[in-house]
């Protein structure tokens, strides 16, 4: 073998480690990355829509809210706490892009599903449009419909101890410190990803990214690391592992 097949090989070999070590840098998957550089900017390709905001009260619903005041973005704010709602309201009427007739609060409570209707019918009659799906297959006659599956990792917010304690007014258990991402820099690639019509984006610092492609992607579908994440995820939390 050549002088110059020792050459491209190492070549090929540097471009590889530069894109495993590029890799560790990433905070979302590589479509969204790509929409994030070259696609769609939000403030261009949502003006002048309605979101209706599930879960508004905090967390990554509440900044999603409020970003999406800054871009002038209609807004239906739901979610159980109704004070806390009018609490996003009022932060989100601060930013000067939208009047007192833009933002619907609307108290919601997602496991009551009689609600539901009535629900959408109040946004229908407010805003004059709106839309609610679960399901690709039923867009087959709205084309003008898309439906974006947003898959975040570890955010900063109360999810954890809430899903723990499975009641929104108790946040006793301690954050877990490490990687977490900020609530801000969650929603903003979630902005990118509606802008750009994306079907399903994974959000996340590493290695939890690095896990959620492992899960994906090799057969035996990461028990090793699933097992030691885990434990760490329970430890923080003070919940007993069972082996």
């Amino acid at each position: 073998m050549g002088f110059e097949f020792w050459m491209l090989a190492l070549c090929a070999l540097l471009l590889l480690v530069l894109g495993l070590l590029s890799f560790l840098w990433l905070d979302s998957d590589l479509t969204l990355l790509r929409a994030a550089w070259m696609g769609q900017c939000p403030e261009q390709a949502l003006a002048d829509k309605v979101v209706w905001i599930t879960g508004a009260s905090s967390g990554i619903g509440e900044e999603l809210a409020f970003q999406l005041s800054k871009l002038g973005v209609c807004l239906v704010l739901s979610a159980r706490r109704g004070q806390e709602l009018e609490r996003v309201k009022r932060r989100c009427l601060e930013n000067g892009n939208l009047k007192e007739k833009d933002i619907l609060v609307l108290p919601l409570d997602l496991a009551d599903t009689s609600s539901h209707d009535i629900a959408t019918k109040t946004v229908l009659q407010e805003f004059g449009r709106g839309f609610v799906g679960a399901l690709r297959t039923e867009l087959f006659d709205y084309p003008g419909i898309r439906l974006s599956t947003i898959c975040p990792g570890h955010v900063h917010s109360n999810i954890f101890q809430n899903f723990i304690t499975g009641e929104f007014t108790k946040t006793r258990l301690p954050e877990i410190p490490l990687f977490m991402m900020e609530t801000s820099r969650c929603v903003q690639l979630i902005l990118v990803s509606l802008a750009n019509d994306l079907e399903e984006v994974w959000i996340a610092n590493q290695p939890v990214l690095l896990r959620a492609y492992v899960w994906q992607y090799v057969p035996f579908r990461d028990w090793i690391l699933q097992g030691c994440y885990g434990k760490y995820i329970s430890k923080a939390l003070g919940i007993t592992w069972y082996v």
